[in-house]
Formats: structure tokens, sequence, C-alpha cells
């Protein structure tokens, strides 16, 4: 297809697909003479996925464009590819996101604590308490990778916030919830698995990740409604 029937069939303006090529957010097509280029199905679906993720998850450009290199990256095997382009998406709780250099980080004594647990005593007890958590689940690949991962950091963060409000948990609070994002996550794999090429599954699982935790959110407002009903009426 030309540039305007990929921007008709997208729905996204002329112009703004040419900035996201500009930009570096969209490959380039084949060039069919000096003036022209054809684009093919894995192009509009990688400008669905741009839109998306800078409309409606107001991700910066710099951050896409970040992201959407680790998801073309062919010479990452599959886990180091997800978890790259996972880990370069915004984080809440203000983490800056990073990325892993390779599949097997350094070891949690190496890792570490962060700096800010060393002053602050609620950091401090969010952090033994994630690593705690983590040891009873089983989950040995977060545990190694620790403070390295922009996820690990932002949930110290939120529950040393929860601590130093006057809302501590502990790991019994948190098994239940860890169990049913281990099962959420193995759901999100499953469907994942379904897509034929790595690319497109990382595609997948960056979208999942960036627009699709409103949907977990909004469930389980809804789960906590009706639960609220049946155990107290209207």
């Amino acid at each position: 297809m030309r540039l305007a029937d990929l921007g008709e069939r997208s729905g996204v303006p002329l112009a703004t697909v040419k900035y996201y090529l500009r930009e570096g957010l969209l490959p380039p097509g084949r060039r069919i003479n000096a003036t022209q280029a054809e684009y093919d199905e894995s192009h509009l679906r990688r400008l669905r996925l741009v839109r998306a993720m800078i409309q409606v998850g107001r991700i910066p450009v710099a951050t896409v464009r970040e992201v959407l290199a680790h998801v073309d990256d062919d010479s990452l095997g599959l886990t180091v590819r997800l978890g790259a382009a996972l880990w370069a998406l915004p984080h809440p709780a203000g983490e800056a996101p990073g990325a892993p250099a390779e599949a097997a980080g350094p070891s949690r004594e190496a890792a570490g604590p962060s700096r800010e647990a060393a002053v602050d005593p609620h950091r401090a007890a969010a952090d033994l308490l994630v690593d705690e958590l983590l040891a009873r689940l089983g989950w040995s690949a977060a545990r190694e990778l620790g403070a390295l991962s922009p996820a690990h950091r932002a949930l110290v963060t939120t529950l040393a916030t929860l601590h130093r409000l006057g809302y501590p948990l502990d790991a019994d609070d948190l098994l239940p919830y860890a169990r049913t994002m281990e099962q959420a996550a193995a759901h999100d794999l499953d469907r994942m698995e379904q897509l034929p090429t790595p690319r497109e599954q990382t595609e997948y699982a960056v979208a999942s990740a960036a627009l699709f935790e409103p949907v977990l959110l909004n469930l389980r407002r809804l789960a906590q409604c009706e639960e609220s009903n049946r155990r107290y009426g209207l």
C-alpha cells in the first residue's frame, strides 16, 4: 500500500504518519521509485501500536523510540527482548525506566538494596518485604535482578510510601495478590504465544503493558463492588 493508504487504513492523519517516519517510530517502506515507497501489514500494525502508545498511553516519543528499538532487535533472545522493551516503558511511582543488558542479571547481593534504603527506614523495610515476598513466591529471576528492575524499584517505593503513611503490609497480605498476578502473567504469555514471530509477540507484550493495565484496574474495582454487594447488600 502507498503512504496515503497506510494513513487511511490506520485512521492516522498523513502528516502524523510522516512525523512518525521522520522520528524513526515507523520503519521505512520498500522503495519503488525515487519519490514513492510501499508499505505492508507490518507497517499498519506498528503504526497502530505507536499511535496507541503516544495517544492512549501518553508515552513520550523518545521513550516509544527506545521501546521499539528493543522490539526490533533480532539479536536478542525472546526473554531479553521482552525484558528490555518492558523495562524501557514508564513505570509507576516515578521510577526511571531502564533496560537489562543480559538475560541473567547480577545476583541479589550484587544488585543490593537501593541507596535510599540505607537512609530511609521505611524504604529499608519495604526492600526487605519485597525480598521476602519474592522468596516465598519462588520468583528467583525477579529476586536475582532485584533493584535493577524498574518494577521492583517501583514496588518498593509504593510499599515504602504506604508504610510511611501508616498503612503497612506484610508478605501474607501481598501473597494472594502476587499469586493472582502470576496467573495473569501466564495468561498474557499464553495469548502472546499465539502470534507467529518474536517481533509480533514483543509488540503484543508492549501493547498489553502500556494499554491493558487500566483494564485490570477497573476489573478489580468492579469485582470489589460486586463482592461488597454479595456480602453487605445494596
